[in-house]
């Protein structure tokens, strides 16, 4: 089973709306997909409530309440983290993962609060031992704005245990087209392509990388 955990400990990165557009792709190709929502706000599974039964099948779990209990028959369980984790909560998270995908927003508060969580996730013993593929992702960009301009540059600069490089696959535009998605418990790989095509271009890097090989450890 793949396993893909969206992590970060700011608040307001725009981890659900990573999770449940990554979910979106991968049921939209048809796999079969669980979404596991840890937050106690519910969002991932709020957003599967307003989800059509025309669409293709995500089951939720709810992994905040209940523990994270996976159907049998499931290819790939994506795993929407709340904010905040840290410590003994951080490390139980990354061990369920083979890949983590972190967003981060251009702002300066969000970029050094990635600084400091990116540097304690490092110290997770899986991290260090490379038992984990990580990358990161800038969302809700604004472009040629001074603010990307600095995430970009920061987020290329990130080095692994090691010295490897941490890469940084995507920019994911700030685009009404994801609250459209939101209100219908749709990813932005459900709409017609023609509505959608430039934010499909921004996930490209990002959706090649996750269906590869090189995503798993």
């Amino acid at each position: 089973m793949r396993t893909i955990l969206v992590l970060n400990a700011k608040g307001g990165s725009g981890k659900t709306t990573l999770a449940t557009n990554i979910a979106g792709y991968f049921a939209d190709r048809g796999d079969a997909v669980a979404l596991a929502d840890f937050d106690i706000q519910h969002s991932s599974l709020d957003w599967l409530a307003a989800r059509g039964e025309d669409r293709p099948a995500i089951r939720g779990i709810d992994a905040a309440g209940q523990g994270l209990r996976v159907p049998a028959g499931v290819d790939v369980l994506v795993m929407d983290a709340p904010a905040a984790t840290h410590a003994e909560a951080l490390g139980s998270l990354v061990k369920r993962a083979q890949t983590i995908v972190i967003p981060v927003i251009p702002s300066p508060v969000d970029m050094r609060a990635a600084e400091h969580f990116i540097s304690e996730l490092m110290t997770v013993r899986v991290v260090e031992r490379h038992e984990v593929k990580i990358a990161t992702v800038a969302n809700r960009a604004r472009e040629g704005t001074q603010a990307m301009t600095g995430l970009g540059e920061y987020l290329e600069a990130l080095k692994l245990p090691g010295g490897r490089k941490l890469p940084f696959l995507a920019t994911l535009r700030a685009s009404v087209n994801y609250l459209k998605a939101a209100e219908r418990g749709l990813s932005i790989f459900e709409f017609a392509p023609a509505a959608t095509q430039i934010d499909r271009e921004c996930w490209t890097p990002l959706t090649r990388w996750l269906a590869s090989s090189r995503s798993i450890p």
